[in-house]
């Protein structure tokens, strides 16, 4: 599948500021399941920038501006191979199959940052409400598990977007039985290690119809490790395994060191008005649509078979008539 990608993020002031360093984590994690084919990155006001990729291999830009301005725009087009059209062609080791299991202690050091608690005051919460989906001595498999909460909380709690940084803690979200996906994709990570699973937060972008046009936005969900199969995403957003519709730009041990865009300005707090932003994402090498049946001309009858004509025109109506199946709208935070 190849899909294009715009993401456009405009912050405007009511008077020239200077802008401190800005890091950018935009571009997608490329890999056996993604390639990159072309990219453009335009940055607004002037700038130097150094890319580099952090301790969790993501790519980012460094950027320090080189004068005030009273807006900066960052805008980025990218066009993708996504090749996992598949979530679910993998295979788990005999090991994993069944939850509960235990990781080999060969991957163990590796894992182990990722099986950290962030929000250890929920943890008392978070496992009194996971006893609905498992209980020691439970049989189920893993996957199976996986997806019973995943679909859960795509099933009963309500999307809420919100545009103010940071994600909610578990706690508060299953108080407010809503949120934003990146608070559903905090929940599911740290459900994930009170079992003792390695998780880790990703984020992204979102291929569907309801964001073809634009107007979407960034999106979030869970990555959990799985001997055999690695790392598989879960969209709790969606109640769907990920797949060739989900684009990956960052993962982190932490929800909030995986914001898109970070940075500062110098000048009056007051000089602040707003940020907007645009994301697209279209697939690009959609088969063309069938041609549509041309209706035929009624052929003129001799007046005694007029009384057939009745019969006859919902026939002739029916070519002009096609039925659409509504888009399904995802919500993204």
């Amino acid at each position: 599948m190849k899909i294009c990608l715009r993401h456009r993020t405009t912050y405007t002031y009511g008077e020239p500021v200077t802008f401190g360093q800005h890091k950018i984590m935009i571009r997608p994690r490329e890999g056996h399941d993604l390639h990159i084919e072309s990219s453009i990155l335009n940055i607004t006001p002037a700038y130097v920038i150094h890319w580099m990729r952090d301790v969790n291999g993501n790519s980012i830009a460094k950027v320090d501006f080189t004068e005030p301005a009273a807006k900066l725009e960052i805008y980025s087009e990218l066009t993708l191979q996504h090749y996992d059209s598949n979530p679910l062609d993998f295979i788990l080791e005999k090991s994993a199959v069944n939850y509960p299991f235990v990781y080999e202690p060969d991957s163990l050091p590796e894992l182990a940052a990722f099986m950290h608690i962030v929000y250890p005051k929920d943890t008392a919460r978070l496992k009194e409400w996971l006893t609905r989906f498992w209980k020691p001595g439970d049989k189920i498999e893993t996957i199976a598990l996986l997806q019973r909460v995943n679909e859960h909380i795509f099933k009963t709690f309500q999307y809420q977007r919100r545009d103010e940084p940071g994600v909610q803690t578990p706690a508060e979200t299953l108080q407010k039985n809503s949120g934003s996906c990146r608070d559903f994709a905090t929940l599911l990570l740290e459900a994930c290690r009170c079992w003792g699973l390695a998780a880790r937060f990703a984020s992204g972008y979102m291929q569907c119809e309801a964001t073809g046009a634009g107007g979407a936005s960034t999106h979030a969900w869970t990555e959990v490790y799985l001997p055999g199969a690695g790392w598989k995403g879960l969209d709790p957003t969606s109640g769907i395994m990920t797949g060739y519709q989900h684009v990956t730009v960052a993962v982190a041990r932490d929800p909030e060191k995986a914001a898109p865009i970070a940075g500062s300005f110098t000048g009056p707090t007051s000089a602040f008005q707003n940020i907007l932003v645009d994301v697209s994402v279209v697939q690009v090498d959609k088969p063309p649509p069938p041609p549509q049946k041309q209706a035929q001309p009624l052929q003129r009858h001799p007046v005694q078979q007029a009384q057939q004509m009745p019969r006859q025109s919902p026939a002739a109506m029916e070519m002009f008539i096609h039925a659409t199946e509504p888009a399904e709208a995802v919500g993204c935070s």
